[in-house]
């Protein structure tokens, strides 16, 4: 398996783990106010990003490494611009481009067929991403 290490797929990549890391400090810095369901809004923040892992790492998996323990977060650079899909188009269309995308530019592998990725966003749709 080839990884494309041109300096725009790393700087596409880094761009990305940026992201997640600015996703990630606002969540820490997020005051914990109550939601409707008494639970405090970062901790559900935290639960909707392990939702999203758990269906990129079981269901996408495009380099099969949901097997590995130690790859649990191999996939958490793509949280985030799943994540803005979901709380902004909500296009089963645009989750499956997003996805194909990630593995081509960011993976360097060949894409997935848009059919065989319909599935994970539908399981992506069918979470809840409501802070509160």
């Amino acid at each position: 398996m080839a990884i494309d290490m041109s300096r725009e797929a790393v700087s596409q990549r880094l761009n990305a783990m940026g992201e997640l890391w600015q996703l990630s400090v606002h969540l820490m810095q997020a005051k914990p106010e109550k939601s409707i369901s008494h639970r405090p809004i970062r901790s559900r923040a935290l639960d909707i990003q392990d939702s999203i892992r758990q269906i990129l790492s079981c269901d996408w998996d495009p380099i099969g490494v949901s097997d590995a323990s130690m790859a649990a977060d191999e996939y958490d650079a793509y949280i985030s611009p799943v994540y803005r899909i979901l709380v902004g188009t909500r296009s089963e269309d645009d989750l499956i481009s997003c996805l194909r995308r990630i593995e081509r530019e960011e993976m360097g592998i060949p894409s997935s067929e848009p059919e065989g990725l319909r599935i994970v966003a539908e399981k992506l749709l069918s979470l809840n991403v409501k802070l509160n």
